[in-house]
């Protein structure tokens, strides 16, 4: 039998993901709300509770206004996002690839999605989200609103067709829609690139692939007229002539794009936003890194032998910035700790541009994907309690939750964290009080009041953990329960894969603590431990991060404002790598599959959970129990006018 060349395969794959992402988003057009027609003798005029947030140029007559009101009143939405019957194709493909209309009501992190023509939004949650509804708005500036909005009514947000809206028809546009990728949040770089690597597969399978190539390029000519053709809810304009030049239409726009985002990196690196954060980092740089680091320690912090040993050697892989971390483990206990550790000043050097700043807008939409895994989490205390007031710690944006609510909808959740996300999480609604500050330092005011305590890929990044412990022995009532999740540091596969296994998370990862270590520092704290989950707390991650951190080693970002000067040819070595890599990832998504299959059937997977339970007859002040790093006393250490700020609990983004 002659074998099928290795051509035809890639060319047959990408015909069945085709087939697959045709089917799916036809799915979701049938999914969409169609607004009906509005009540006999209605109110035309806006009753006060709603109002409407239009683009510039959208025409929403009485009967809109009217079937749109009903709608929201009647599925008890504070937000409508509407849809004009007649949105371009490309433009509705787009939203059915992001957005799945059967789900986005009820998932409370999805992130807002609309069309850019208008949306209707109760007064309470305009006010809450500081918007104005009045004013003229571009669809880029609408799309934001969207997305801002869809935060500050999670649960009660979602999309229809409204028949009667009229939208302008969108321009060629001379940035290839650049405006309203970033709008969306969306990189439009990688975007583009990723746009023009598909279109150069499908062109070479249909001239060298045989009937499989052709095949894929047919179906993805025909695309729009298969997904939007008669019998959905949505018409658009010109589907016929949109289908005909999809091709032409695609490549012009990915390069339109491609060179636009180029253009606005540029100015970036030159006059905007990230100028000033460069001339900072500059500043910071020209002092060196070695301030950053205390000195290097003899013994385990953990239980102060002093056989230790080197882990890892690994520099900055999470954003490319100068320096190098070293893991240490115990020989005794197993505990992995950085070492020399950083001190408050470095953390806050490493942190910066992480969660907030540079990349916020990324670890927003990491967090924002991990719902399932937030639900699996507070699940683990159903068996053995049903809280009522819960304090999140290391609660960021207050991710968790958000999507814990769905969970337990009666609990009172609270969050505390360093950094401002929290008290963006309160204004949200996604905690009931936000606490800003040192966990250990606010202890005696939260003392007693809550009866769930959660610290999930929180206590690695500390620099005391034992004191975190007892802050939350403290704040929980006799009783109450704290609940745990950590990277795995005797996973199997931190060996395999070594400096690029990514939950190493150096250098915010200041401990990795193995299970026994925990739950003899939990016993320490009059703790019992009621459960440990380990495959059940795997994260699929493992290989994608591992490439990612690899493509990030070879080919650093040269946009980052602490990037060293790179020229034009640097530049395209380091596009060409990451170019390479793209056709890795599905490699390694698939690894990561059957990586969660096994860790799901072995109990063994990159982190576990613990639930323990605080007894009512443990010590009133368990600090007296417990072994403290002796650098961590606060009669050894001078006081600092700048705390480190608290890292986020989600193990941070993971591509």
């Amino acid at each position: 039998m002659t074998p099928v060349p290795h051509g035809r395969w890639v060319s047959g794959a990408a015909f069945l993901a085709l087939a697959a992402g045709t089917a799916r988003a036809r799915r979701r057009l049938h999914a969409l709300a169609v607004l009906p027609a509005p009540p006999a003798g209605g109110p035309a005029e806006d009753s006060g509770r709603y109002r409407l947030v239009a683009a510039e140029g959208v025409l929403a007559g009485p009967d809109v206004l009217r079937a749109a009101r009903a709608h929201a009143e009647r599925e008890g939405l504070e937000v409508l996002e509407l849809l004009p019957e007649d949105l371009d194709a490309e433009r509705a493909l787009g939203l059915l690839r992001l957005l799945d209309p059967a789900a986005y009501r009820r998932d409370r992190l999805a992130c807002g999605r609309g069309a850019g023509t208008a949306l209707l939004a109760t007064a309470e949650v305009l006010a809450r989200a500081g918007i104005d509804p009045d004013g003229r708005r571009g669809a880029p500036e609408l799309l934001g609103l969207t997305r801002r909005l869809k935060e500050y009514a999670a649960g009660t947000t979602d999309l229809a067709v409204a028949p009667g809206l009229r939208a302008p028809a969108p321009g060629p546009g001379a940035d290839g829609g650049l405006e309203e990728l970033y709008a969306q949040g969306l990189p439009p770089g990688p975007l583009a690139a990723a746009r023009l690597a598909g279109l150069a597969l499908l062109a070479a399978g249909a001239v060298r692939h045989g009937r499989w190539g052709l095949a894929a390029a047919a179906l993805y000519w025909a695309q729009p007229w298969l997904v939007l053709g008669p019998g959905g809810p949505l018409r658009p304009a010109g589907l016929g002539r949109a289908t005909a030049a999809r091709p032409v239409r695609s490549l012009h726009g990915a390069l339109r794009t491609a060179v636009a985002a180029r253009a606005v990196a540029a100015a970036r690196r030159s006059a905007g936003p990230d100028a000033v954060r460069a001339a900072w980092y500059a500043a910071e740089l020209a002092a060196g890194t070695d301030r950053f680091f205390e000195p290097r320690r003899a013994d385990c912090p953990w239980c102060g032998a002093g056989g230790l040993r080197v882990r890892v050697r690994v520099p900055d892989l999470l954003q490319g910035k100068p320096g190098r971390f070293v893991l240490e483990e115990c020989e005794a206990c197993g505990h992995v700790f950085q070492n020399p550790r950083l001190t408050p000043a470095g953390l806050d050097f490493y942190y910066r541009d992480f969660y907030d700043g540079r990349g916020g807008e990324g670890a927003g939409a990491v967090f924002g994907r991990l719902g399932g895994h937030y639900r699996a989490r507070a699940a683990m205390l159903a068996p053995h309690a049903t809280p009522s007031s819960w304090l999140d710690v290391g609660t960021g944006h207050g991710h968790f939750c958000a999507a814990a609510r769905d969970v337990w909808p009666e609990t009172r959740f609270d969050g505390l964290d360093m950094g401002d996300g929290v008290e963006e999480a309160e204004r949200r609604g996604w905690v009931r009080a936000g606490y800003r500050g040192q966990f250990p330092e606010l202890a005696a005011k939260l003392a007693g009041q809550y009866d769930a305590v959660s610290m999930y890929h929180y206590l690695e990044h500390t620099r005391d953990p034992r004191a975190e412990l007892r802050a939350a022995a403290e704040v929980l009532v006799p009783g109450g329960h704290l609940l745990v999740e950590l990277p795995d540091p005797q996973s199997r596969t931190a060996r395999l894969l070594g400096p690029h296994w990514l939950p190493w998370f150096q250098p915010q990862h200041q401990h990795l603590v193995p299970a026994a270590n925990l739950r003899e520092a939990l016993a320490e704290c009059g703790f019992t431990v009621l459960a440990e989950e380990h495959g059940p707390a795997h994260q699929h991650n493992d290989f994608v991060g591992a490439l990612v951190l690899t493509v990030n080693r070879l080919a650093p970002d040269p946009d980052s404002p602490w990037a060293a000067a790179t020229g034009p040819a640097v530049r395209a070595v380091r596009q060409a790598v990451r170019a390479a890599a793209l056709p890795c990832f599905p490699v390694a998504a698939a690894l990561d599959v059957l990586r969660t299959a096994a860790a799901r059937a072995t109990d063994g997977g990159n982190a576990y959970r613990l639930l323990a339970r605080r007894e009512p007859d443990g010590p009133d002040r368990p600090h007296r129990t417990a072994r403290p790093d002796a650098r961590d006393l606060p009669s050894r250490r001078p006081r600092r006018p700048r705390r480190p700020r608290q890292p986020r609990k989600d193990g941070g983004p993971r591509p």
